[in-house]
């Protein structure tokens, strides 16, 4: 046997997760008759045509009223944003989070909503960090009793975007905790990240004690962890759980790698009860079997690849 033969990788590869969706994006603009791009089957013809990519018309409706600002890619098949109004859109506009709060109590995380729950997609707040750029979150849902929860989507992605001054040629990726802090731009300019990291205890763990920068290749994640904390709220990751990128699983299924539990380690024990890991599939099956979400549910698994 060559040595190139032996040579196998045991689990899913992330292009080949990416290829199954676009196949399924690809199926459901031709079986819904909608005009895609030539060579790009899985993306609309143009980024004007993003209402067709919504499943629900409320929802559609829904974003042009809160004037919800548009992805680059919500046209796109492969949009996170685009597959959060499609999963997430329904609950919200019929104001029923009960699929919801069973799913989240599946990963030990209690929330209840209710019909005075308070939602914002691409939830924004400067003040928290100070910040020039200010953090965003795909979700945001203040629930009955005030408990805020904090939801990132992802779909394709293989990531969490790092810190754009290293690309930049500001900073060599070398961790500034906790002595060095002068060294970090952000820091230097008046961006409370560090400070935040230190109150919170980050600076205790492991990760954040390396000689790499944490935020240099999971800036978003901890800005937006840190910010639902600073919140007083639940940071929860919601993701497809085909994406071998944050949960990769070995051939009988057990967990064996990937982005969450790598970066789970670095929070604090005392605060890990307020970060949890959703899976797109375990919303989706609380959701189909509500009587309430039967005119859309079977439409998001066809359009998914998830039947």
């Amino acid at each position: 046997m060559s040595a190139s033969s032996s040579r196998k990788w045991p689990y899913t590869r992330h292009e080949e997760f990416v290829e199954t969706l676009r196949e399924a994006a690809a199926k459901w603009f031709r079986d819904n008759h909608k005009k895609a791009q030539h060579g790009r089957e899985y993306c609309l013809a143009e980024h004007c045509m993003w209402p067709e990519n919504i499943i629900c018309d409320e929802v559609v409706e829904y974003v042009c009223k809160k004037e919800i600002s548009p992805h680059t890619w919500l046209h796109s098949g492969l949009s996170s944003q685009a597959m959060l109004f499609n999963l997430m859109g329904p609950l919200v506009t019929r104001e029923d989070y009960e699929p919801l709060e069973k799913a989240l109590a599946g990963i030990d995380i209690i929330w209840s909503g209710g019909k005075k729950t308070v939602a914002c997609f691409e939830y924004q707040n400067q003040k928290v960090f100070n910040e020039v750029q200010p953090t965003s979150i795909d979700l945001h849902l203040r629930g009955k009793g005030g408990d805020s929860l904090f939801i990132e989507a992802k779909l394709k992605e293989p990531d969490f975007g790092g810190c754009s001054k290293i690309k930049a040629g500001d900073c060599e990726g070398r961790s500034p905790c906790p002595s060095r802090l002068n060294s970090c731009y952000l820091h230097s300019i008046g961006i409370e990240y560090w400070q935040v990291v230190t109150d919170l205890g980050f600076d205790k763990t492991r990760l954040f004690n390396g000689e790499i920068c944490p935020f240099a290749n999971y800036y978003q994640f901890f800005r937006e962890v840190l910010f639902a904390l600073c919140n007083d709220g639940t940071f929860i990751l919601l993701h497809d759980e085909r994406n071998p990128a944050f949960l990769r699983r070995s051939a009988t299924g057990e967990p064996e790698g990937g982005l969450w539990p790598f970066l789970y380690e670095a929070i604090p024990h005392s605060l890990r009860h307020r970060v949890g890991r959703l899976t797109i599939q375990s919303l989706m099956e609380e959701i189909q079997e509500s009587p309430k979400h039967q005119d859309w549910i079977y439409e998001f698994k066809a359009k998914y690849g998830m039947e």
